[in-house]
């Protein structure tokens, strides 16, 4: 029989026996901080609801929970009040709708680009181009929305009455510029992360770069896709200053963007600066929009989650 060696053990004291403790208290020290960096967004999260839910549950002691979710008239801070919610959640859904029907066409098509198409030299200059945008104070998208794109469309409008002076369809265009970059950046990164044997199958078999796009790459990057527009609702939903610039302050129950509306964000910001006496039924109206933001946010993120689960795809 072959004798079994021994493993030889560092003696207390010693230079190993020294490095190897040492290397034992990083790993610790390191993991703690891990679940330390992880905690803060579940106890932030935690602390947003517990903010927003006293205050609110106040708020609908007064006034009908039914009442406030299909009320078409929002007029909290005027005699008799009004605390119908309808027009600042339609005006948020209008111009995010807007916002994607701009921002998913561009931000997809530079994702398939960057990834499919683009050499090395190119998208080395055009992918820091494009996440510049990213970079930009919001503040300023508003203004170029109220200053630029808003004059541009009453020059150029076809026929008809033109868009008013404060309208969705100007902030919803600026803010699906705003969004493009986090569509496509996550997009790309998505697509870049496909198997290389996947393509080369695909090309094997005679197939064109569009359609190993757009058949092979796109639902193979699906689930991350899907995340990225999901991210990009969600940014465009909780948007402050570009709606708040751009499409004005009036509560308005319409559906037509050429309109100006004031969305849950831009009702949040204009009351909370507003001289609302605290414990006031006028100043608990923001926790309560706030809470049902909290709520559209969560529902689209829990969405977004199944879908990721439902098409990933797990490549060895």
């Amino acid at each position: 029989m072959t004798a079994r060696p021994q493993r030889r053990r560092t003696a207390p004291g010693s230079p190993g026996f020294l490095r190897r403790s040492q290397s034992r208290w990083s790993e610790r020290a390191v993991r703690v901080l891990l679940v330390a960096a992880a905690l803060v967004s579940v106890l932030t999260t935690i602390g947003i609801v517990v903010a927003l839910i006293p205050p609110a549950v106040e708020f609908f002691g007064k006034v009908d929970f039914g009442a406030f979710i299909t009320g078409t008239d929002w007029s909290p801070l005027f005699e008799p009040p009004r605390f119908g919610v309808l027009p600042l959640v339609t005006a948020t859904l209008v111009i995010t709708v807007i916002a994607l029907l701009v921002a998913v066409p561009l931000g997809l098509g530079a994702a398939v680009y960057l990834s499919e198409y683009a050499g090395h030299r190119v998208r080395g200059v055009f992918k820091p181009v494009l996440e510049v945008l990213a970079g930009i104070p919001t503040v300023v998208y508003g203004f170029f929305a109220l200053r630029a794109i808003t004059p541009f469309l009453q020059r150029s409008w076809p026929g008809g009455d033109p868009p008013e002076v404060f309208n969705a369809l100007s902030a919803g265009f600026v803010m699906g510029i705003m969004i493009i970059p986090t569509i496509a950046s996550l997009a790309e990164d998505s697509m870049a992360a496909v198997p290389r044997p996947l393509r080369d199958g695909a090309y094997a078999l005679g197939s064109s770069r569009m359609q190993v796009s757009t058949r092979v790459v796109f639902p193979a990057a699906l689930s991350g896709i899907v995340a990225a527009v999901v991210l990009g609702i969600s940014r465009a939903i909780g948007e402050t200053m570009i709606v708040a610039i751009a499409a004005g302050g009036r509560p308005n129950l319409t559906l037509n963007p050429l309109e100006g509306m004031q969305t849950m964000t831009a009702f949040i910001a204009a009351a909370g600066i507003g001289d609302l006496p605290t414990g006031s039924t006028g100043y608990q109206t923001i926790f309560a929009v706030g809470l049902l933001l909290f709520a559209l946010t969560l529902v689209m993120n829990l969405i977004s989650i199944r879908l990721v689960r439902r098409y990933r795809e797990v490549y060895e």
